[in-house]
């Protein structure tokens, strides 16, 4: 009876480990691959049985990776084409098995059975714990298939160790049940190294997102500011059409005052209104309202500042580049050429900020060149500042150039610096 049972129990453990693997691999998605598996099932436990009745279980033990996991590896490669992710499928579900086999043994400790009690143990366990894990363990097991590699092999490489470590340390040799102290506490080492890999590549994981949040942050500050500035020069500009429509009813108010004698409030208030409407005032560049916008806010920026802005090129009304993209695109680049210009106009050097953009076959071209200091670090050809606040215009520009499949150069040409980008 107790052998019976022992032999029921070693069958159920291998359906145990195959079902799960199979659920994990996920590739029994039709009714032909289901009764092509069912009968792999059932083939499985027969081949067992032969070679346990002709040449005993301490040999059906050293060969179960050929008789099981090998045919099992076979079927799933040949059912998805893929080696690294039903090997890790069967490592997995090898692993699963030790639940099944411990809580058993835990049932042994509590009530002081023997080798019949566990064999009862594990058979009760079989079921209820293998639906446990097809229910709540497997779809999650089954999304790492959609990972790159490298991440299903950081996942594989516990599962991995332990079909290694169980095989070489039970099975092939007696090491753990002698006592052993390298393979009773080899187990324990790998739990805590990787324990400590999973603490650093959290870490790691968790300062690159802390660092994209915020990058995020700062580009949508910089583009609502964007968006604002041009909000605002376009009222401005709707301002300069209100005065030069209101023009007729200046000139009668200033005929008023020159019939009446008063020439001098004429003057001042012809002067003020000439104030008003320069300072409402957008150059028209190019046939872009969004581009003539900026390059003017820019322009009276750099003129306050000591700096001459030359700027030449034309852009039609419509593009494939958005107004909010174009804006911020312009926007951080001439930001950059004004940010390296200050210090030497307020040195009372030369400064000229070169402006140059044309677009053609449904493509931006952008260059900007102007002056700069000596030092300008480089990290793979971009421009890096570690300075609190800066460095983020480069990567507004790298990022909106890479979405639209563009490319983007930074160069330093004695004390030039030149920003080329095509989109």
């Amino acid at each position: 009876m107790s052998d019976l049972i022992s032999i029921i129990n070693y069958v159920s453990v291998s359906l145990f480990g195959s079902i799960l693997s199979a659920s994990f691999c996920h590739v029994i998605d039709t009714c032909k691959k289901k009764m092509a598996f069912v009968c792999l099932a059932i083939l499985l436990p027969l081949l067992q049985g032969l070679v346990f009745f002709v040449w005993g279980f301490d040999l059906l033990q050293q060969i179960y990776p050929l008789v099981v996991h090998l045919p099992l590896l076979l079927f799933f490669y040949a059912l998805s084409g893929k080696i690294m992710w039903p090997l890790f499928s069967i490592l997995t579900a090898y692993l699963c098995c030790q639940l099944r086999r411990w809580m058993a043994l835990l049932v042994v400790a509590v009530l002081s059975g023997g080798a019949l009690m566990q064999d009862v143990a594990e058979l009760l366990l079989t079921v209820p714990l293998l639906l446990i894990l097809l229910r709540y363990a497997a779809p999650v097991v089954r999304q790492l298939s959609d990972y790159p590699v490298k991440i299903q092999l950081q996942f594989a490489s516990i599962p991995a160790i332990y079909y290694v470590f169980d095989y070489l340390t039970t099975v092939y040799t007696d090491l753990l049940t002698s006592g052993a102290p390298v393979a009773v506490e080899f187990m324990p080492f790998v739990c805590c190294v990787a324990y400590l890999v999973f603490l650093l590549y959290s870490s790691i994981k968790e300062r690159t997102q802390i660092q994209l949040e915020q990058t995020q942050k700062s580009l949508g500050i910089q583009l609502n500011q964007a968006v604002r500035e041009i909000d605002a020069l376009r009222q401005s500009q709707a301002l300069a059409r209100q005065y030069r429509h209101d023009m007729r009813h200046h000139l009668q108010y200033v005929s008023a005052c020159m019939e009446n004698g008063q020439l001098q409030q004429a003057k001042d208030y012809i002067t003020g209104i000439c104030k008003e409407i320069e300072a409402q005032k957008v150059k028209q560049y190019c046939e872009n309202e969004t581009a003539n916008l900026i390059l003017s806010a820019f322009d009276g920026r750099a003129q306050k500042a000591g700096i001459q802005m030359n700027v030449r090129g034309a852009i039609p009304s419509f593009i494939t580049v958005s107004d909010s993209d174009l804006c911020v695109l312009l926007s951080n680049a001439l930001e950059n050429a004004l940010h390296a210009c200050e210090p030497l106009a307020a040195a009372k050097e030369n400064c000229i900020i070169d402006v140059q953009f044309y677009y053609k076959e449904s493509r931006l071209f952008l260059q900007i060149e102007n002056p700069c200091g000596d030092q300008i670090p480089f990290e793979n050809g971009v421009p890096v500042s570690h300075e609190p606040g800066h460095g983020i215009g480069v990567k507004s520009i790298c990022a909106i150039v890479e979405r639209y499949g563009g490319i983007y150069t930074f160069l330093k040409n004695d004390h030039q610096f030149i920003l080329r980008l095509s989109l």
